[in-house]
């Protein structure tokens, strides 16, 4: 298809709709940064800048900025389509030749480049001055075109979304959350004008740590082994035809995880999406679609749960049917976007290098409609302005490596710099994360296959006569069940304590053991030797205390992703046999022993690294 015809093409498609009704008060009140009407003149050639406050880029104290980057073929990728090829090639660990630490190249960001085009431009004496609130030039440049082109490449509104860089997924929602609510305060606001959250039962809690300070309201929606369930009760539609206005405003903000969710592991297929998207156009709610997971969707676990399980084998779901495709398998293999059915423009989805990179570049975008996304620059502007210049040029050298017009500071490289990096451009990053996607596969195939074992319980009972000394009664309880995890880095455990022996024994103090209890005991348990094994309790990511009670003791979410290979493979075993020795508990005091250990942590105010550790 050539220029013209896209052009025509996109010219059939709606405009976005206007959004501004759901904008804040404070975000109404923004204005364009005055500056910006200086901008056209920077590009003037020779041209003496006195009108700005920049510091002398020549007393910066670094000379250049370098680092050993891997090379994008150090991983091995998994099969886009499992079984087509070798089928060990999902479970077992790729071979040590193509993960040695040997395959890296030098990374080097000089001083100054003389390119003229600042999309193009990658040095200190510009990534580390004042810049534009959207992002660095030329790392902004090649995320637009990336998001547009191969990741979102059927955005159905009329001329395509904008991209602004973040201080990662974090800020990206902090933004959007002082774009779309006003503070509301319990005493002091009208109830009839609170915020409201759309969120599924189990969510990251660090959203909920964001969004309940300024008063916003948590409105549950029900899930399903997919995500968040569109209809039935307690579904997105229940909930938002059922609002009882007396609770607050109907919501008009809804989150979701959509790809790998944290914690539940689910990947929401197109034709959910088109369902749910039917739902929000309808109520006129604004998705936030936060994706830190999307790269890493498992199509060999449906599979691979099925043989373990001795189930029929399903058949492959192919879950990009949308017409155009990027040109790259991998990347056209993946669940689409909501972006791809947004004939409204109303969503904003958030992305982030803090799994495909590393969490301490502290590096995102915000991809949405060009009226949502100017919306996003402004509050930047007064604000974080833009990522750190040492990050944003460091991951814009290293993909996008040295460009045409730099070839004058190229070539003043060593040779053997000038032979060893030329940057991975969009081939490479697309192989690096269809490596990293293959590396996290067999690690959660691996868990999955390793818990499997231990899911059951088998008892055999004591003959009462000794006649029957020959027979014996075999009972089988099955302890734990779990989806394979159809995406992300977490496996979602449910623990049948209903089932243990002490389930609804009475305690020293006339209360009962609960699944609370049990929940709390466990966990202590398994951070004791032999064990010694941390996993998150379901509580944690109840979004209500009601929830909570009701079923989120039933859970753990246990994640694949941070530990060594070994690690991975030993942890995964002495969790499964750890859950086996708790079931052999026969006492209460057992029981309480652990609920006081537990509480007398939590009593405790303890220094230490804070919640950092823990990740998302």
């Amino acid at each position: 298809m050539n220029r013209s015809t896209d052009s025509f093409a996109d010219m059939a498609k709606p405009a976005p709709k206007d959004m501004s009704h759901h904008f804040s008060d404070v975000s109404m009140a923004r204005e364009p940064n005055a500056l910006k009407k200086f901008y056209r003149f920077f590009a003037i050639p020779g041209i003496g800048n006195f009108a700005g406050g920049l510091p002398n880029a020549q007393f910066f104290p670094f000379d250049t900025l370098e680092a050993q980057s891997a090379h994008p073929t150090r991983w091995t990728p998994t099969p886009n389509r499992p079984g087509a090829d070798d089928p060990s090639s999902v479970t077992a660990p790729a071979k040590a030749s193509t993960r040695g630490a040997k395959t890296t190249s030098h990374v080097v960001v000089p001083h100054e480049d003389s390119t003229a085009d600042l999309t193009k431009k990658i040095d200190l004496t510009t990534a580390l001055q004042y810049g534009q609130a959207s992002g660095y030039p030329p790392l902004l440049s090649f995320v637009r075109q990336f998001t547009r082109e191969c990741l979102h490449p059927n955005v159905p509104y009329q001329g395509g979304p904008e991209t602004a860089l973040t201080v990662g997924s974090t800020d990206g929602y902090s933004k959007v959350l002082e774009l779309f609510t006003n503070v509301w305060v319990e005493g002091k606001n009208d109830i009839r004008e609170r915020p409201g959250l759309l969120i599924e039962v189990f969510a990251y809690p660090s959203i909920l740590s964001q969004s309940k300070p300024r008063g916003v309201q948590i409105c549950p929606v029900e899930i399903d082994e997919e995500g968040m369930a569109p209809y039935g009760p307690g579904g997105l539609e229940d909930v938002l035809a059922n609002w009882d206005d007396a609770k607050g405003k109907r919501p008009h903000l809804l989150y979701i995880v959509s790809m790998g969710d944290n914690p539940t592991s689910g990947v929401v297929s197109l034709q959910r999406r088109r369902e749910l998207y039917k739902i929000c156009s309808k109520y006129d709610v604004i998705i936030v679609e936060d994706e830190p997971y999307w790269y890493l969707q498992y199509p060999s676990a449906e599979l691979e749960e099925a043989k373990a399980r001795n189930k029929p084998i399903p058949e492959f779901k192919i879950a990009n049917t949308l017409p155009k495709k990027s040109g790259h398998s991998f990347l056209d293999s993946l669940a689409p976007s909501f972006l791809n059915v947004d004939v409204d423009g109303r969503v904003v989805r958030l992305d982030t290098f803090s799994k495909t990179v590393a969490p301490g570049c502290r590096l995102g975008w915000v991809t949405a409609s060009p009226q949502i996304c100017d919306q996003i620059v402004r509050i930047s502007e007064t604000g974080t302005q833009q990522p750190s210049g040492f990050v944003q040029s460091l991951i814009a050298e290293n993909i996008m490596g040295p460009q045409p017009e730099a070839s004058a500071a190229f070539t003043s490289r060593s040779r053997k710099d000038q032979i060893s990096f030329n940057g991975w451009k969009t081939e490479g990053w697309v192989r690096w994360l269809a490596g990293l996607r293959g590396e996290y596969e067999r690690r959660m195939n691996e868990m999955c296959h390793l818990l499997e074992e231990h899911a059951y319980q088998l008892k055999q009972s004591t003959p009462v006569r000794e006649s029957d000394s020959d027979w014996g009664v075999i009972t089988k309880t099955k302890l734990y069940d779990f989806d394979w995890p159809r995406g992300g880095m977490f496996l979602w455990l449910r623990i049948y304590f209903e089932q243990h022996p002490m389930f609804g024994a009475l305690g020293s103090g006339g209360t009962l053991i609960d699944g609370m209890a049990l929940s709390a005991a466990l966990m202590m348990f398994l951070t004791h030797k032999p064990h010694l094994v941390l996993v998150s309790p379901g509580t944690m990511f109840s979004v209500t205390p009601e929830i909570a009670a009701r079923r989120g003791w039933q859970y753990y979410r246990v994640c694949f992703a941070a530990e060594t290979d070994e690690m991975n493979r030993a942890c995964s075993t002495r969790l499964g046999l750890g859950i086996q020795k708790f079931w052999r508990i026969k006492t209460v005091a057992e029981i309480e022993a652990l609920l006081d250990e537990a509480g007398s942590l939590e009593a405790e105010d303890v220094d230490g690294p804070g919640l950092g550790w823990m990740g998302c």
